[in-house]
Parts: C-alpha cells; structure tokens; sequence
C-alpha cells in the first residue's frame, strides 16, 4: 500500500478491539508494528500470528497511565528500526455512569486513560517525529467527542479533550508531522466490560445491537496513513450505516 510498506508503527491498547484489528491490518500491508498493552499475553500471541503471515511485529508490556511505559516503547521502536513513523493512541475506557452515582475513581481512570495517556505518548514520540522531520500521531477520540449523552458526561469530555490536543498538535507542528484524529460510532470492543453501573450496562447493550467490527475502524486508519505524505486526513467520522446517532 502507498506510503505505509515498511513504516514504523506503535500501537497502543493492542491487545484487542480496535488496536487489534489495526495491528494486523498494518502488518498486513508490510507495516512493522510495534505493539503495546497490559496482556502481554494477548500480544504474544499476536506477534506469533504476525510473523506466521511473513509480517514484522514486536510487543512490550504498556500501561499507557505509566508516562515511563511509553517512553520505554517508543525507545523499543528506535532501537530495533531506527525510528519511529506512526504513534496511534488506541488504549482507553469507558466506565459510563450517571453523574450522580459519584463514581469519582472511574472518573479519575478516565481522564488518565483517555488524556493523560494520550498525552503522554505525544510527549514521548512527538521529538523523535521532530528530530526525523518527518511522522504521524493518530488519537482515537469516538462518537462521544461530537456530542454528549446521558451516563457518558465524563467519557465524552475526555474524547472533546482528544480532539483539542490534536488539533492543537496539529496547528503547532507544522507540515512535517500529520494528525489524525478517529471518531468511531459504536464499535465492536471490550469497552463495555468496564462498566459498573447497571443502567449504564444495559443502555450501552443496547446501543450496540448495530455495532459495526473494528476492523472497519481499521480501514479508516490505512486510509489516512497511505495519504501522500503532504495530505493530513484531519479526522474521520465512522459510523454503521444504520446508527442514528
């Protein structure tokens, strides 16, 4: 595929859903992935099934509210392929609840999840980007960065943060480094699995029933790396077909 042969890819939040889907895509397409997440299990086992396909991949333990964590995955980068081409800030959560229920901890793990963990990876690969002249930063933001809904006050304010960091990386790096911001509508994940509140459980299974697969989410992220590299594919919306919201 144009411009994503041979690039060199961190994803984080690789261990399922939509990191994934777009680790195996990438790699697919002669991508070398370097992929990071808390189940290292689950990534050793997607290296494995990598490298069966003749494709290239690495993995490292991530915990992306370590801001130490991705330092040391960005440095695993550099030192087996000499740089790093493509940051995708893929890990998050989405404990949904009502305001009122006071699930303050959830709502400390979302803004560390979500923000800080995307900053953080801004922070560790952004000067190897700058030092290359030369890279991209895809944040996956969703749905819930355009609009708010009952129980999700707090995961929403978290994807409009995701939005306003990259668009302000984007205005103030110039035309060396491309930004990219993906909102998916509702998705196939384990997303959901983090929700402790009931009625926010049962409204979310709900609100599935049209999930599209995440690897539709992935396609969109291939799209916008095999762009020229003077073309920054800004953000895209990807929603199924039937979905109102």
């Amino acid at each position: 595929m144009l411009n994503v042969e041979d690039k060199v890819v961190i994803i984080t939040g690789a261990s399922s859903g939509i990191g994934a889907a777009t680790a195996k895509l990438l790699a697919k397409h002669g991508a070398k992935v370097i992929l990071g997440a808390r189940r290292t299990d689950r990534l050793e086992a997607m290296v494995k099934e990598i490298h069966n396909a003749g494709g290239t991949a690495e993995y490292q333990a991530l915990d992306v509210m370590q801001r130490s964590q991705l330092e040391a995955i960005v440095q695993l980068a550099q030192n087996k392929f000499g740089r790093v081409d493509i940051l995708i800030n893929s890990a998050g959560v989405m404990p949904l609840s009502a305001l009122d229920q006071l699930k303050v901890d959830e709502w400390d793990r979302m803004i560390d999840f979500n923000i800080k963990g995307v900053l953080y990876g801004i922070a560790a690969a952004l000067p190897v980007m700058k030092a290359q002249k030369s890279g991209q930063i895809i944040n996956l933001s969703s749905i819930g960065g355009h609009a708010v809904s009952p129980t999700a006050a707090v995961y929403c304010a978290t994807k409009f943060a995701v939005g306003a960091i990259s668009e302000g990386l984007r205005q103030e790096v110039g035309g060396d480094i491309r930004v990219t911001v993906i909102s998916p509508g509702v998705t196939e994940s384990e997303l959901a699995d983090s929700i402790s509140d009931e009625a926010a459980r049962k409204g979310m299974q709900e609100f599935r029933r049209l999930s599209i697969p995440a690897e539709a989410i992935a396609r969109s992220i291939l799209f916008a790396i095999e762009q020229p590299d003077d073309v920054d594919v800004s953000e895209i919306i990807v929603r199924p077909t039937a979905s109102p919201y």
